[in-house]
């Protein structure tokens, strides 16, 4: 692919980024890929062939005057707290009514580069193929697995997702959609990102990740 992992551990701007309170990326895992053994899937693993790299995790309603863009890294403890304690809070108050348009957009730092975009790739396999809310229960299962990643780790969020283990582990191994992820990196890069997760409303970055603090940012753009 045009990009690979190693060119997405360039270095991070000294001045005028965002989002520093969170990862900021040095936190370690070695050079080379992630050791995905299939354990109980017993999965024959063969290269993806024609990922959707325009795919965009949406979450809300598309014509939403309001857009928010988070900006995460699936090996950055901050981002785990925040899909796992903050971002339902976001979700039940102005997702799921159809207030705001809720998009994810890959960072990888990475702070682990031997996991940051297999699992990012594993997540956007899951909603190229079964849809937005899948991509969603993916991410949510995935982070519960942080600092134990493995094969098994990806495919049980999978199934937890309703998604075929033995095809996203096929993503994850072969990283088969690394360059959408650089891509968002790049875009998070041109808006000033400095760390994971950032959060943006309507190209605002709020100050921090809490829920209070992105719920009040929501409020004020509303």
């Amino acid at each position: 692919m045009e990009h690979t992992r190693r060119a997405m551990l360039s270095g991070i701007t000294a001045g005028g980024v965002v989002g520093v309170t969170g990862c900021l990326g040095g936190g370690g895992g070695s050079d080379g890929e992630a050791t995905l053994d299939t354990g109980e899937y017993d999965c024959d693993l063969s290269e993806p062939t024609d990922p959707d790299l325009e795919y965009r995790p949406t979450l809300g309603d598309p014509d939403a005057d309001v857009v928010v863009r988070a900006f995460e890294d699936f090996t950055c403890p901050h981002c785990a707290t925040y899909k796992l304690e903050h971002f339902p809070a976001v979700r039940e108050e102005f997702i799921e009514p159809g207030e705001i348009r809720y998009e994810h957009w890959d960072f990888p730092i990475p702070v682990n580069e031997d996991w940051a975009v297999p699992v990012a790739s594993a997540a956007r396999g899951v909603g190229d193929r079964d849809g937005d809310e899948a991509y969603f229960a993916f991410s949510s299962a995935v982070y519960e697995s942080q600092g134990e990643y493995s094969g098994e780790a990806v495919g049980s969020a999978a199934e937890t997702a309703g998604a075929d283990p033995c095809t996203v582990l096929a993503d994850a191994q072969f990283t088969a959609y690394e360059e959408a992820s650089q891509n968002d990196r790049d875009e998070g890069e041109s808006m000033g990102v400095g760390g994971t997760p950032t959060i943006f409303v309507d190209g605002e970055a709020v100050d921090g990740y809490e829920s209070g603090s992105i719920i009040d940012a929501i409020e004020s753009a509303l």
